[in-house]
């Protein structure tokens, strides 16, 4: 990544949501009230304790405001900033959901769509529609993790923009440095308290003001490391878990560099291969293409384009080249975007970065970058210095030379807040089956990652998806459709090693 930017693409988001920072409710009664007596597959009435109402703030496809629809609810509940002292200090949890639509309820299905950072209110408004098979006997829910957006949301001044628009001759050290301060200037209070352990003790909070007497959860990339978390913390609590790209999060910052970068190569050769092979407008070779999208990555270093006021610099150009080889459906775009930018129009390649980055409509950002810096430093106890950053990004060229820095910086290195590596330690002894599903073609979160978390978890029933991209459910296939939906509304858990082609 660019050399303020490494550790930012350590966990990659499945979906990308986009949406106003604004509250979307007022706070709702405790959480901590009892649930009704029922189990998963009996019909549910709504008995939880949060005071729903209709959405604000939320923001269409187009990244104009939406008009409120009435399907769509939100609410807050009170969290502990400090778990340690729960009677103290509160935070407001930002939560959205779209209710059942049929009266054979069976009670909430939790989202978290990954990050670590995405916007959970956002990215369901947008993407319920995906998931509508769920959603007939489901109140399908997600949330602001702590630290996100409208839950106390990490915010470090401007200086996002700042390490986004420096040019490859800046001070990366310095950058970084100033990075740092401005988020413990302004979200210095929540940052020790952001980590994945305490959002899964959010996550079981916000089960009991559902009203629900087990957690049904699906959790995308970052959100199988949340979800794998809460079974460790509350395996009897565990109702029906999907866990789709897994994540490993015992995994080194080093061996996590590498290992999405070897992920993100693989994909970028098979996205030359496809280009190739439906006539590409950016070589007639897979080696041309990779070389022309790598010399024209390079080249922003030294001459980057200006695209209106904006400036598509090299560290947005790889993040540009990155975002559409998460899923197969959206190489056409890195096609388009980079044969554009060859003949000087870099406005495609800029709209990608934004995606990337949160960056919305009116030039304001949503806290995607900092949470996610923010969640990932706290996670862990690693703070490695200039010399073992160095080394890294060296694996990191060699592998995948789009995502290489000229000086490398990571920003733990520099975290006002300490890390521990709790949110490491993973048994799920005595849950119910848990659905862990892995891509062969995943870029971001590499298949070996979704047999490792499968084993850590004790209780994993690990389904394999043969197919390109981030996020099996989504990529189109109807085996593994058909095998998480019998799984989440009829309770059949699939059979153990189950592999599904590519879609």
């Amino acid at each position: 990544m660019k050399k303020t930017l490494l550790t930012f693409v350590l966990c990659a988001t499945a979906l990308a949501g986009c949406g106003s920072a604004e509250d979307p409710a007022k706070p709702a009664a405790d959480p901590a009230a009892k649930s009704t007596d029922r189990s998963p597959g009996r019909p549910a009435e709504d008995t939880g304790t949060v005071a729903w109402s209709t959405c604000t703030g939320l923001t269409g496809p187009d990244g104009k405001p939406a008009a409120p629809d009435p399907s769509v609810e939100c609410g807050t509940i009170k969290v502990p900033l400090d778990y340690a002292k729960p009677d103290g200090e509160q935070i407001g949890l930002a939560l959205i959901r779209v209710k059942a639509t049929t009266d054979d309820r069976l009670g909430s299905l939790v989202f978290n769509f990954g990050g670590p950072g995405g916007s959970g209110v956002d990215t369901l408004a947008l993407a319920a529609k995906a998931f509508a098979g769920l959603g007939t006997r489901y109140d399908l829910v997600s949330f602001d993790p702590r630290g996100v957006d409208r839950s106390a949301g990490v915010r470090c001044g401007g200086e996002v923009e700042r390490l986004l628009a420096a040019g490859s001759d800046a001070d990366g050290e310095k950058l970084t440095k100033q990075f740092t301060a401005a988020c413990e200037k302004d979200s210095g209070k929540i940052l020790p308290y952001v980590g994945t352990v305490n959002a899964a003790k959010d996550l079981e909070r916000l089960r009991a003001a559902l009203g629900d007497d087990q957690l049904n959860y699906f959790g995308l990339s970052y959100g199988t490391h949340l979800g794998a978390v809460y079974a460790t913390h509350f395996p009897k609590n565990v109702g029906r878990f999907v866990l789709d790209s897994a994540y490993d999060p015992t995994v080194t910052f080093e061996e996590r560099a590498v290992t999405q970068a070897t992920g993100f190569a693989t994909s970028f050769e098979a996205f030359a291969k496809d280009c190739v092979a439906q006539g590409c407008d950016l070589g007639r070779t897979t080696a041309e293409v990779k070389a022309n999208v790598e010399a024209l990555v390079e080249g922003l270093k030294t001459k980057p384009l200006k695209v209106g006021s904006r400036t598509l610099t090299h560290g947005l150009g790889q993040l540009a080249v990155i975002t559409p080889l998460y899923a197969k459906a959206t190489w056409p775009m890195l096609e388009q975007a980079a044969a554009s930018a060859m003949k000087g129009d870099g406005a495609t390649l800029l709209a990608l970065a934004d995606s990337y980055t949160g960056r919305k409509p009116d030039g304001t950002y949503s806290t995607m970058l900092t949470s996610l810096q923010a969640i990932n430093c706290v996670d862990s106890a690693e703070r490695p210095g200039r010399a073992e950053t160095a080394a890294i990004n060296k694996k990191v060229e060699k592998v995948f030379p789009v995502l290489a820095s000229e000086t490398p910086v990571m920003a733990c290195s520099y975290w006002p807040a300490k890390g521990d590596d709790e949110a490491k330690r993973i048994d799920a002894t005595g849950s119910a089956p848990i659905v862990v599903i892995g891509g062969k073609g995943d870029p971001a979160t590499p298949y070996q990652w979704a047999v490792s978390l499968n084993k850590l978890l004790k209780t994993g029933v690990l389904i394999t998806y043969e197919g390109e991209g981030h996020g099996a459910y989504l990529s189109g296939s109807s085996c593994i459709m058909r095998l998480v939906d019998t799984y989440v509304l009829s309770g059949k858990v699939p059979a153990a090693n189950t592999s599904c082609p590519a879609a």
